[in-house]
């Protein structure tokens, strides 16, 4: 699993964290929200799916993943445990042209899943909604407005939030296969965890929660 890494004194980082910015920003001009146009019929959103200790598929290898869309259409869910780098929220926004006045501190940037690389998303707490901010469920929202960050960089934006590239998805009847086939377990969503700060013991605390295996 990749873990977080810090930018300041490494050239290789610099450029890690240079071409991640660069492709969010583009998935961010796109408006990648359009990934999560609403269905009807969702049964998982809200929940959270936990790769079982068998899981063979290199890409959800002890993965939590929150449901943000799941119905007869298919389903969608952003891998919440897998940071790829770390940097100055200033040097992320550099790359919008955005106004960096006021803006401090540094944020992480997360791998939410194999579909769509340059699809950026913020999964975040709904105490500050944008226009463009989708409500899912019991106080969580997400959006791929990169306003947000801004705000999250002047002390502004919600109480927490993850900035995420790429999503995990199902087509129509794939999902529920790979329930019955055990590949998941799924387990309430908890803010807790969701955001937490230590994602390598994001898996285990969700897999101890279990309480259905499908």
């Amino acid at each position: 699993m990749m873990q977080a890494r810090h930018f300041a004194n490494s050239k290789p980082r610099v450029r890690m964290f240079t071409a991640l910015r660069l492709i969010f920003t583009f998935a961010l001009l796109l408006g990648s929200a359009a990934a999560i146009a609403g269905d009807s019929g969702e049964t998982l959103v809200g929940q959270l799916l936990v790769a079982s200790p068998e899981m063979k598929d290199p890409r959800f290898v002890e993965t939590v993943i929150y449901m943000v869309k799941h119905s007869a259409k298919g389903a969608f869910g952003l891998v919440i445990n897998r940071p790829l780098a770390k940097g100055p929220i200033e040097d992320l926004l550099k790359g919008f042209n955005a106004d960096t006045k006021g803006v401090k501190g540094e944020i992480i940037i997360h791998y939410g899943g194999p579909v769509t690389p340059a699809a950026g998303f913020i999964l975040h707490t709904d105490d500050v909604l944008l226009d463009d901010s989708t409500p899912v469920k019991d106080g969580i929202a997400v959006t791929s407005d990169a306003k947000l960050i801004t705000a999250i960089g002047r002390g502004k934006g919600p109480r927490q939030a993850l900035v995420i590239m790429g999503y995990a998805g199902w087509a129509p009847g794939q999902l529920e296969a790979e329930l019955k086939a055990e590949a998941w377990y799924v387990v309430p969503a908890d803010k807790k965890l969701i955001f937490g700060k230590d994602a390598e013991k994001k898996w285990r605390q969700a897999l101890d929660k279990r309480r259905i295996s499908l």
